[in-house]
């Protein structure tokens, strides 16, 4: 089972346009975290990853400043440090600053 859900991220990654995925909140993106925590850690933590990433990188997030980083609340309320967010949600905040 493993080895299929590589293959249907594979498969996702080769035929789904970019146009019609969605923005990833996150540095690595949702399918290339997905793959490497299942090739790593087995299917059960794949699963896992993709639940999590499933719910929490949509809209509705918010960012703050903290004092020493940028933080990203995403909408389940999970708190998501700087160092995971996506660099172009980063310069969009210190642009609208």
């Amino acid at each position: 089972m493993k080895y299929f859900f590589l293959m249907i991220i594979r498969l996702y990654q080769t035929f789904i346009p970019k146009r019609f995925r969605g923005k990833c909140l996150f540095k690595e993106s949702c399918s290339n975290y997905v793959y490497r925590i299942t090739k790593e850690d087995g299917l059960k933590a794949g699963i896992v990853a993709f639940r999590f990433r499933f719910h929490n990188c949509r809209p509705d997030y918010s960012l703050f400043e903290n004092g020493k980083e940028i933080l990203l609340i995403t909408v389940t309320g999970e708190v998501i440090e700087e160092c995971f967010i996506d660099e172009k949600l980063l310069s969009q905040h210190k642009k609208h600053k």
